[in-house]
């Protein structure tokens, strides 16, 4: 792979990011050579930017892919592959298409909690149904999309926590907190491992934390 692309590892999603602008192949005649990603098992590729071609690619699952920005002249479009669980990147890069999907979930499975609530359960039970389920959507690759979000998607991520608070009735954590805590977890994780690629990326403090 040539020096000008860069290969992003985030948990079991891969990301790739690389230019060819203008047609501009100078270091490979090879056109399999421009842009080629090997996988030993089937990997998810989220948020393939090609800036040359403006062509985003997400949801791929792919052992072998190649691309180049054209193909006889032809430009290629945006290629997406609908799917559950899978985050989804809208053409101007924005996170909208994701929130506006994991908010549809997550609405969905309020309605069970409530059917919950009218049986009669407990709240411990209620919570417990509310953190893995409707929680569990709303934090889903929570700390690759969140940071991204505009205020009104965040509000309206909010505006199930509350409702979900009010169906259960006891406090629950906030979607702010969440994605802090994620992010805390998964950098204390990279910290622990020295083969993680973001590894150097940290230093830690002369405390050891």
């Amino acid at each position: 792979m040539h020096s000008s692309n860069h290969i992003i590892k985030f948990a079991d999603d891969t990301t790739v990011v690389g230019l060819i602008n203008k047609d501009n192949r100078m270091w490979s005649n090879n056109p399999h050579e421009w842009l080629q990603v090997d996988f030993e098992v089937v990997k998810r590729i989220t948020g393939i930017l090609m800036q040359g071609a403006r062509t985003v690619l997400t949801h791929m699952m792919v052992t072998e892919f190649t691309i180049s920005i054209s193909h006889d002249g032809n430009i290629w479009s945006a290629v997406t592959e609908q799917g559950t669980q899978l985050e989804k990147v809208a053409e101007n890069l924005t996170w909208t298409l994701n929130t506006s999907s994991i908010i549809k979930r997550a609405q969905q499975h309020l309605y069970f909690l409530r059917k919950l609530r009218e049986a009669h359960l407990p709240s411990p039970i209620l919570t417990t149904f509310y953190r893995g389920t409707v929680e569990s959507i709303l934090s889903s690759c929570i700390i690759t999309w969140f940071g991204n979000c505009t205020a009104f998607d965040r509000k309206t991520l909010q505006r199930i926590v509350r409702t979900a608070e009010k169906i259960i009735g006891v406090s629950l954590p906030c979607i702010t907190n969440t994605y802090i805590t994620r992010c805390i977890r998964k950098a204390t994780n990279i910290v622990k491992d020295p083969t993680h690629p973001s590894h150097e990326l940290f230093t830690l403090l002369p405390s050891g934390r």
